[in-house]
């Protein structure tokens, strides 16, 4: 979920565990130390080997794993929520210590259509809420003025609307979605033809393709191939054009998740 799911460029390097600074600083002095005690003609660089026209090396970026697991203490008590906005500052995730959509996601895009969920509709009597999308233990918001980047005063009123809800204990989401979510296999079929017939199609005059990576529930999982990955115009590609394309063709899908690697690629514009 995801938004809130890694974009930005050059050569990417995989961290596969994080990295204590202040050791490696450590160890970084204790190695300069070292070297200055051996051999001065060794460890001296000619101005020709220094300034020689070698190719330089290329770029790395070292990206940390997402923090994704523990973000509550096991002895939590009482409901807990966390908000975290997406870089673009449109929408805001809120994590909440217990599953509210066991297995599966949901859309809201209006009033109406949060009828006798309790959840959504608390949510959109907020005037600034335009969207809403509940996937298991997580809410995301999208709000109606992009042009205020502060989402403190905003989502204090949405984490006391989402605790609300679930203090009174009523259907959070109504039984009627839930009893309608088709099988995954379902689900797989049909975003894979509106792929095929529609969405790479109209892609591939940008040289971009875009790939089904995995269902689970009513979720997607896709991720952007060529001229598609690290692309400025990749984010308002998705949410503008995949996004409603899927839903037209498929109304029961949820959340629709990217797990392109923007920083990789020939030529990503994130830098």
């Amino acid at each position: 979920m995801n938004f809130i799911k890694r974009f930005f460029s050059g050569k990417k390097q995989e961290v596969s565990e994080p990295v204590d600074v202040a050791e490696a600083a450590e160890q970084q002095e204790i190695s300069g130390t070292n070297d200055s005690k051996s051999d001065a003609t060794t460890a001296t660089v000619t101005a020709e080997e220094r300034f020689s026209d070698a190719p330089p090396e290329a770029r790395k970026v070292l990206h940390a794993p997402a923090v994704t697991e523990n973000l509550f203490s096991k002895d939590s008590e009482g409901i807990l929520i966390k908000a975290q906005p997406s870089p673009t500052g449109d929408q805001c995730m809120f994590t909440v210590n217990q599953v509210l959509m066991k297995g599966c996601s949901w859309y809201f895009d209006s009033f109406e259509s949060a009828a006798e969920s309790s959840l959504a509709e608390s949510l959109f009597s907020i005037d600034d809420v335009e969207t809403v999308l509940v996937c298991e233990a997580t809410v995301t918001v999208t709000r109606k003025d992009k042009t205020l980047v502060d989402w403190v005063p905003l989502a204090k009123e949405i984490g006391a609307a989402i605790r609300g809800a679930i203090e009174e204990g009523s259907s959070l989401i109504a039984e009627k979605i839930i009893s309608e979510i088709p099988s995954e296999e379902v689900i797989r079929e049909g975003i894979q033809k509106v792929i095929d017939d529609e969405v790479n199609p109209g892609v591939a005059g940008h040289g971009g393709q875009i790939n089904l990576l995995a269902v689970k529930g009513n979720s997607v999982t896709i991720q952007m191939g060529g001229g598609c990955q690290g692309c400025s115009a990749a984010d308002l590609t998705l949410k503008q054009g995949i996004h409603t394309s899927f839903r037209k063709a498929v109304p029961q899908v949820g959340a629709i998740f990217d797990e392109t690697d923007h920083t990789a690629g020939q030529n990503p514009y994130f830098s």
